[in-house]
C-alpha cells in the first residue's frame, strides 16, 4: 500500500498545536502520526490523499497567530500504525509515581497512578515537556476534594490525573470536537465518572462558579489573551498552573498574572519549555 508522508512545521510548536494538526489531518484521511521537533509527520494512503482538503485545513487552522507549513513526499512501504506504536507512543513514567500507557502495552511499570490513553491517535500522552511538567505539578499538589478546570484538555490526561488524585468535580474544555470525543473515550477507559467534558473556548467560563485549581497547557498568546477569564473564575487561594511556552516567555506570563492579582510561586523548566504556578491573592 502506497503512502504519502506530509511533514507539518508549526510556529509556535507545542503539544496542543500538534494535537490539533493531527486531529484535523485525521478527518481528511490521514491515519498515522509521529511528532518531530517542530511539528508532526503524518501519513495518508495515496489513493485517499486530497491536496485541496489539506490546503483548506492549513488555511483555516483554528488557533490564531499560528503558522503551519507542510512538505509532501512519497513514503516508503511500512506498516505505519505499527511504526508509530513502536517509535512514538511508548509507556512513560513521571516522577516514579505515574505511568501513562495504552492498552496494547504489556508489562508496564507498576506505579501509584496508572493512566490509559486510547492508542488510535494518542496525543497528549505525557511525552511532551509541557505535559510532563504539569503532571509533575499535579503529583505535588493537594487536589483532594478540590474543583479543577482543565483548559485545552486535549486527551484529558491532566483532568484524569487530577481526578485520580482526589479532585472533584473536574471540568475539561477544548475547542476541537475530536479532542472532546477522544477525552470522553479516555475518561471511560480509566473508569472515571466525575469529569465533565465541554466543547468550546474560554468564553464558556462566563458566570462560572470559581474553581480551586485551573490547568491551562496551551500556548503563550492564548494564555495571555484568556487569563482575564481564568482570573474571573478564581477565588482567594485558587491555584493556576500554566504551560505551553518557553522559559523566555515567563516574564510576559508573570506580568499578566500579577496584573490580575495573582502571586508567582515557582516555575519548572525542561528543554527550555516552562510550566508555572500562580496563586490568587
Amino acid at each position: 500500500m502506497k503512502y504519502f508522508e506530509v511533514t507539518f512545521t508549526a510556529q509556535p510548536c507545542n503539544e496542543v498545536i500538534n494535537d490539533i494538526i493531527s486531529a484535523l489531518a485525521g478527518e481528511i484521511g490521514f491515519e498515522s502520526f509521529v511528532e518531530w521537533e517542530n511539528g508532526v509527520q503524518a501519513y495518508v494512503q495515496q489513493s485517499l490523499f486530497d491536496q485541496e482538503a489539506l490546503g483548506n485545513m492549513v488555511a483555516n487552522f483554528p488557533i490564531p497567530n499560528t503558522n503551519i507549513t507542510y512538505e509532501i513526499k512519497e513514503a516508503e512501504d511500512k506498516d505505519w500504525n505499527e511504526e508509530w506504536e513502536k517509535n512514538f507512543f511508548q509507556p512513560i513514567v513521571i516522577g516514579n509515581r505515574c505511568c501513562i500507557h495504552s492498552t496494547f502495552h504489556k508489562n508496564t511499570p507498576k506505579t501509584e497512578y496508572e493512566i490509559l490513553i486510547n492508542p488510535q491517535m494518542a496525543f497528549g500522552t505525557g511525552h511532551h515537556e509541557t505535559t510532563s511538567s504539569i503532571i509533575s505539578e499535579l503529583l505535588d499538589a493537594d487536589l483532594q476534594g478540590k474543583s479543577v478546570l482543565d483548559m485545552g484538555c486535549g486527551t484529558s490526561i491532566l483532568a484524569i490525573l487530577a481526578s485520580m488524585r482526589g479532585a472533584n468535580p473536574v471540568t475539561a474544555i477544548d475547542i476541537d470536537d475530536w479532542c472532546v470525543n477522544n477525552s470522553r473515550d479516555n475518561i471511560a477507559l480509566n473508569q472515571i465518572n466525575n469529569i465533565t467534558v465541554e466543547l468550546g473556548d474560554a468564553s464558556l467560563l462566563k458566570n462560572r462558579e470559581p474553581f480551586d485549581v485551573i490547568i491551562a497547557n496551551i500556548n503563550r498568546n492564548i494564555l495571555i489573551a484568556d487569563m482575564d477569564r481564568y482570573a474571573a473564575c478564581m477565588h482567594i487561594g485558587s491555584e493556576l498552573f500554566m504551560s505551553g511556552f518557553y522559559v523566555q516567555d515567563i516574564p510576559a506570563i508573570q506580568e499578566k498574572a500579577e496584573s490580575l492579582g495573582m502571586t508567582f510561586i515557582h516555575h519548572r523548566e525542561k528543554n527550555n519549555w516552562a510550566a508555572v504556578k500562580f496563586i490568587m491573592k
